[in-house]
């Protein structure tokens, strides 16, 4: 079994940043089931007019108490999840809507999904997995509060595959959906709605399967050129919630003095604690050293790109073995070749760092 995708370790994410598009949606839901505005936002510290600003930016806390709200205010019942993910629709989201639409392949568009979960709808955590002939979607969400995790669950099932049919002519066969929940007659919307041959209730997880390959489909709408436009804006926006605070801003910045090229017990050394000590601090802020320390080079890589540096350069100052190697991290960290990047950026004055 090999993991492969995006998907970040469930932990403590205190200022895990969103997007009000997901919770502006909620609030639409349950407004037309007669719930006033003030009670959908009771506790959120939201204003409504906050709702229609679509550079507006909450917390995962601040989501989730609407979320609260909405459950408790209706009837939570099996499938109210799932009329409320039939409302999320690909340009709701912005630019990663677009550049969901505009991918190459659903296999793409699905990545983007996983990357950029917080400009989403999705709360929970989502990867693949290849288990043999079979593609799975695996489902964490150990981040949403267990009294909310059906609806939850329901919404994101019913969004994405709303998603998918704004962005595909065709139906998408799916071999089987691993369900965390009891079975309930509603759930046969979910076969209606994904064409899924098999539903399985009460597991452990929830998984998606397809047949390997299903996901390789072309795109309706792929555009190379608006899909880099697009995945780059996600990227930037990203980046920018980033910005980091506490043992892990001290992190990046003695990575940074080294040129990204420092393993954890010398970090820890100039710190003055112990590597146990610097991984533990770490989790309690919801990160990795690991992350952190690909964060960096990616940051110190863009950097050197704008100033001219040629991609072999930044290729051999960053310590990569080949430039191939630097090219595939590099299109991990911005969805494009370090090439493109630098004929776009170079010469442009950047104060990331």
């Amino acid at each position: 079994m090999e993991d492969v995708g995006i998907h970040a370790a469930a932990g403590n994410e205190p200022t895990r940043v969103r997007s009000i598009a997901s919770a502006s949606l909620l609030v639409d839901f349950a407004v037309a089931r007669g719930l006033p505005v003030s009670t959908v936002l009771r506790g959120s510290r939201i204003r409504e007019e906050q709702l229609r600003e679509p550079n507006t930016e909450i917390t995962l806390a601040q989501e989730i108490t609407v979320l609260r709200n909405v459950v408790t205010g209706v009837r939570n019942e099996p499938g109210m999840g799932l009329m409320s993910g039939l409302l999320c629709h690909a340009p709701n989201f912005g630019a990663f809507g677009f550049a969901m639409m505009s991918s190459r392949t659903l296999y793409e568009a699905t990545e983007v999904g996983m990357r950029y979960v917080d400009q989403s709808f999705a709360i929970a955590r989502h990867s693949f997995e290849h288990h043999g002939d079979e593609l799975w979607r695996v489902r964490d969400d150990r981040e949403v509060p267990a009294d909310l995790r059906r609806f939850a669950m329901e919404r994101d099932f019913a969004a994405a595959a709303t998603i998918q049919q704004d962005m595909s002519i065709t139906r998408v066969p799916v071999l089987r959906v691993e369900i965390a929940a009891a079975a309930h007659p509603v759930y046969e919307m979910y076969g209606a709605m994904l064409d899924v041959d098999s539903l399985v209730f009460g597991a452990e997880r929830t998984v998606t399967v397809w047949r390997a390959g299903t996901l390789d489909m072309e795109m309706p709408q792929a555009n190379p050129t608006m899909a880099e436009y697009y995945r780059q804006q996600c990227e930037e926006i990203m980046q920018r919630r980033r910005g980091r605070t506490g043992i892990s801003a001290q992190v990046r910045t003695m990575l940074l003095r080294r040129g990204g090229l420092a393993d954890q017990s010398h970090i820890a050394s100039d710190l003055g604690i112990g590597v146990r000590t610097l991984r533990r601090r770490l989790a309690g802020e919801g990160v990795t050293f690991r992350e952190l320390s690909a964060e960096t080079l990616g940051l110190l890589a863009e950097e050197l790109l704008i100033t001219g540096l040629t991609v072999e350069q930044v290729a051999e100052r960053l310590g990569y073995s080949s430039v191939s190697a630097f090219t595939t991290a590099f299109r991990g960290w911005k969805g494009q070749s370090p090439g493109s990047f630098a004929r776009e950026n170079r010469g442009r004055v950047s104060a990331k760092l």
